[in-house]
């Protein structure tokens, strides 16, 4: 049994699409014989995400602990209680491709962890979009971690203790772990989602707040040139 696991906070504009492709990848016909449990952790939602869950035939935990990280790890103990054998996870703001499963269990290791893709740089610009480029390694063998694109075997996740209840960085925090207890993982740009770049993020530190940062960075100052700098131009 594969298990799914969405976390998500005031997601309603987001959310339709993610589980539209999520039901898709279970769907797969190589998964004909996995049973596939999809699990939405709404963390403290106060929107219309349970309703929009809810017509899609999804199964959802309703919890109030916005953090994270406490609301992956308590909807990977729900699919583990119910047999799974292979964890996946995702976020509510992201698109997964239709043999996200299937490649996941493809590669027979202990934890796969893959890229992202952005939906649209609308909101950052493109010197934005180059910076963030320039940084990162759409390649094999890539050292980037996103809980948004992350799966692994049952045996694995218990052994390296699960996510820990952190408000951010949850991902990091289990593949060390699995680093450190040799787990095999690959890193792959092969089975990548597509997330959102929005500006409105819902996590702290997490991938929206990164972008953000990416254009503070670029930002210069502007000078007025009735004030002297103490520069001869």
């Amino acid at each position: 049994m594969i298990g799914v696991v969405i976390p998500a906070h005031n997601e309603e504009n987001q959310i339709a699409a993610c589980l539209s492709s999520v039901l898709l990848a279970a769907a797969h016909p190589s998964l004909a014989d996995q049973e596939i449990r999809i699990v939405v952790v709404l963390d403290d939602c106060s929107d219309q995400t349970d309703k929009i869950v809810e017509a899609h035939g999804v199964f959802r935990l309703d919890v109030c602990y916005q953090n994270v990280g406490k609301a992956r790890a308590t909807g990977a103990d729900l699919v583990l209680a119910a047999g799974a054998n292979w964890l996946a996870f995702t976020d509510a703001d992201t698109v997964v491709p239709r043999d996200w499963l299937a490649r996941q269990i493809e590669f027979k290791a202990d934890a796969v962890c893959g890229t992202v893709e952005v939906d649209s740089w609308a909101d950052h610009g493109e010197l934005v979009r180059l910076k963030y480029m320039e940084r990162y390694e759409f390649i094999e063998d890539h050292r980037h971690i996103h809980g948004a694109n992350l799966g692994l075997s049952a045996e694995a996740y218990l052994k390296a203790g699960g996510f820990q209840h952190l408000t951010a960085h949850e991902d990091v925090g289990l593949v060390a772990d699995l680093s450190r207890i040799g787990a095999h993982i690959i890193w792959t740009a092969k089975n990548p989602v597509i997330t959102s770049a929005r500006k409105d993020y819902k996590c702290r530190s997490g991938f929206g707040e990164y972008l953000s940062s990416l254009g503070e960075s670029l930002k210069m100052p502007v000078l007025d040139p009735h004030v002297s700098t103490g520069l001869s131009l």
